[in-house]
């Protein structure tokens, strides 16, 4: 039995204890402030100002992508898809502009398009009940192949004149920070209100963590996934859009990339739990600082492309393991809304 005499030093403890416990997002932010350090320290051209600008530009899409990632995986889901909302409803902005439609109406044909895409996800798998996994891949390959053969003249649309509005959200500064990463940050606050502060947010956390329960408890839940799908691919088709602002055009090829696995990277590093009903926001900023920071130092150090897919293979495999321990499933978490 405890000493009454401990009571206050024994609550410090039990305080201290709680603050200093390792979790996944902990671990991971250590890790990159060793990285960035090393990096810093041993890596020429790694601590530049060019070089941290161009880090922070190239790491704000993934990590917009990531949000749109991050919605889905704590409802218990995955979107394989998000690579081609990425590229073709963006695509179809700079290849409408260019055969002399007016921005608005190629923004409104764009995201309507984005809009019919996360439906059409969501209702394979809230209501035909397909494994999200394989409905989303099938999707993706459909839309990008509808990209493809229908809607671009070439592999990469053109930035034109008429898009020069739009150039505000992916080039330039503002105090010293490239454009595309404050909307990196917009995006954040908007996903982090939505999920914490909304009552269909809570929803999501609910059926991540049993979708059972959460639809005995009278939680609209197939709508909710329906919501989260259709979130996910308008997050990635305004990913898309800061990605064309900042290269002026809009390699729509970038669906055959690995960039998919570097945002599950991104999300599952980060310490959103594959299980569901955890993570949030903020493990997703630490995760995209991660990836970038090592996808920057490999360029430097000019790790070839190959090689670069096989660390990014064997951390992501770590990553994924590492979760199966952290956020292990049981008898009642492991039944429907699995990927």
């Amino acid at each position: 039995m405890r000493d009454r005499n401990d009571g206050p030093s024994y609550g410090r403890r039990v305080t201290a204890a709680v603050w200093f416990r390792p979790s996944q997002q902990n671990i991971v932010f250590a890790l990159f402030a060793v990285l960035f350090v090393l990096f810093s320290l041993f890596l020429h051209g790694f601590l530049t100002t060019d070089n941290m600008l161009t880090l922070l530009q190239n790491v704000a899409v993934l990590g917009i992508l990531g949000l749109g990632m991050a919605v889905v995986v704590i409802g218990r889901g995955i979107d394989i898809s998000l690579v081609a909302s990425l590229a073709v409803p963006p695509g179809l902005v700079l290849q409408m502009v260019q055969n002399g439609h007016s921005l608005p109406y190629a923004l409104l044909t764009a995201f309507a398009l984005s809009l019919a895409f996360g439906l059409v996800n969501g209702w394979l798998i809230a209501y035909a009940e397909v494994p999200s996994l394989f409905a989303t891949l099938a999707t993706g390959l459909f839309l990008a192949g509808l990209g493809q053969v229908a809607l671009f003249k070439l592999d990469v649309v053109q930035w034109s004149p008429g898009m020069n509005a739009l150039t505000v959200i992916g080039q330039g500064t503002i105090a010293g920070l490239p454009v595309p990463i404050l909307m990196f940050g917009l995006t954040a606050i908007a996903v982090m209100l939505f999920l914490r502060l909304t009552r269909i947010g809570t929803y999501i956390y609910a059926i991540g963590d049993n979708p059972n329960a959460a639809r005995i408890t009278g939680i609209p839940t197939r709508p909710a996934i329906v919501l989260q799908y259709v979130l996910a691919a308008l997050v990635g088709a305004f990913a898309g859009l800061v990605l064309a602002a900042s290269v002026n055009s809009m390699p729509t090829r970038i669906y055959n990339s690995t960039l998919i696995y570097d945002v599950i990277l991104v999300v599952v590093l980060g310490g959103i739990g594959l299980s569901g009903g955890r993570g949030g926001v903020l493990n997703v900023v630490i995760g995209t600082l991660l990836i970038g920071t090592m996808l920057n130092a490999m360029t430097i150090m000019d790790v070839s492309y190959s090689g670069q897919n096989l660390i990014k293979g064997l951390v992501l495999l770590v990553a994924i393991l590492a979760d199966s321990f952290v956020n292990p499933r049981n008898e009642e978490t492991a039944q429907q809304g699995d990927i």
